[in-house]
C-alpha cells in the first residue's frame, strides 16, 4: 500500500505544484482532481485521440467561458456538445453585456421588479433579451434558406458575431463540430421561434447532427470524453460512443459532477457504468470528480497547462 502524504502548502506554489501535492495525498476529492489532471495530460499527448467535450450547467455565467475558449483555440476539444443556455449566455456576452456578482440571499420579487434575473448568486439584466432580439432581427435574413443541421445553424450565428471572445465565434472560425440537441430550450430558441412567428423562413433539422457525431465516433481511432456536468450534452456523447468502431467506447474519460449515481440519472452515473453499454472501454483510463465544476475545471486545466509549458 502506498502511504498518504500530507499536503504541504509552500510559498510561491504554482497550480500544478498544488495538484501534485493533491496527487501525493491521493484520496477523496483531491486525489480525483489530481488523477483527472494526469489523464487530461495523457489525452492531449495522445495524437490519435479526439476529445468529445460535454458542457452543461451555468458555466458561462459561472466564469468558465474563457477556459472553454482556450481549450477550443488550442485544439483540445474536437467535438463540442453543450446546452442552449450556455450558448445564449455566450452570445449575450459577445453582444456586449456582462453577468454580475450578486447574492442568493435576496428578495426575488424585488429583483423581478428591477428586471434582474438570478442564477443562484449570479445576476443578469433582463434587457439582454432586447439585444438578442435586435441581433437576430438584423442577421436572420442572411441565414441560408436551405435546411441546416443544428451545427450549421450555430456556425451561422458564430459567423455574425464580431467579438473574438466567443465560444460560438471560435467554433465557426475553426469549424469545430458544435452540437446542441436542446437548442430550442434556450433564449436563442425563443428568438428563432419569434422570427418564425413573424413569417421568417428558417429550417433546422434537429436529427441530422446524429449522423455526423456517430460518423466522427466511428472513424476516430481513439476517443476521450470530458464532461462538465451531465444532462443532454453528456448523454448525446455517451450514446454516440456506443457506435464507436468495435463498440469499445471511450479510451479516456473525465467527469466533473455534483450529482449522485444512486438515483439512476445520467448526470450522476459513474463512467464505469458506461462499460456495460459499450460507452466506456473497460481498459480505459477514467475518473469521476465529485466537485463544483467552477472549482475543479480551473484546477485541472491550469495544472496541465503549467506542466506542458503552455503559458
Amino acid at each position: 500500500m502506498k502511504p498518504i502524504k500530507q499536503i504541504d502548502i509552500k510559498k510561491g506554489m504554482k497550480v500544478d505544484d498544488l495538484v501534485k501535492e493533491m496527487s501525493s495525498s491521493g484520496v477523496f476529492g483531491a486525489g480525483r482532481i489530481a488523477r483527472a489532471a494526469d489523464i487530461f495530460e495523457e489525452i492531449i499527448e495522445d495524437k490519435e485521440c479526439k476529445v468529445f467535450f460535454g458542457l452543461a450547467g451555468a458555466m458561462v455565467p459561472g466564469g468558465m467561458k474563457n477556459i472553454v475558449i482556450d481549450m477550443l483555440k488550442n485544439n483540445y476539444i474536437h467535438v463540442f456538445v453543450t446546452t442552449g443556455a450556455n450558448l445564449t449566455h455566450d452570445l449575450v456576452e459577445a453582444l456586449g453585456h456582462n453577468h454580475f456578482q450578486g447574492s442568493a440571499n435576496v428578495d426575488d420579487g424585488k429583483l423581478h421588479k428591477e428586471k434582474i434575473d438570478r442564477i443562484y448568486d449570479g445576476y443578469m439584466e433582463d434587457k439582454v433579451y432586447i439585444t438578442l432580439e435586435k441581433f437576430f432581427d438584423a442577421v436572420i435574413d442572411e441565414f441560408p434558406r436551405r435546411k441546416m443541421n443544428i451545427k450549421e445553424f450555430l456556425w451561422e450565428i458564430g459567423k455574425h458575431i464580431n467579438s473574438k471572445n466567443s465560444i460560438l465565434r471560435i467554433c465557426y472560425e475553426k469549424k469545430i463540430p458544435i452540437f446542441c440537441p436542446g437548442i430550442a430550450d434556450s433564449g436563442i430558441g425563443m428568438m428563432i421561434w419569434g422570427n418564425l412567428a413573424k413569417g421568417k423562413k428558417i429550417a433546422v433539422d434537429a436529427f441530422a447532427d446524429l449522423k455526423e457525431i456517430v460518423d466522427i465516433t466511428w472513424t476516430t481511432k481513439k476517443r476521450a470524453i470530458f464532461y462538465v456536468g451531465g444532462g443532454v450534452p453528456k448523454n448525446y456523447i455517451q450514446q454516440a460512443m456506443q457506435f464507436s468502431d468495435k463498440q469499445d467506447g471511450a479510451n479516456y474519460g473525465i467527469q466533473i459532477t455534483t450529482d449522485r449515481p444512486e438515483y439512476g440519472g445520467s448526470s450522476g452515473a459513474e463512467l464505469r457504468e458506461g462499460i456495460s453499454w459499450g460507452k466506456m472501454n473497460e481498459n480505459g483510463k477514467f475518473v469521476d470528480v465529485y466537485c463544483d465544476a467552477t472549482i475543479a475545471l480551473p484546477l485541472i486545466y491550469a495544472a496541465v497547462k503549467d506542466r506542458l509549458k503552455w503559458f
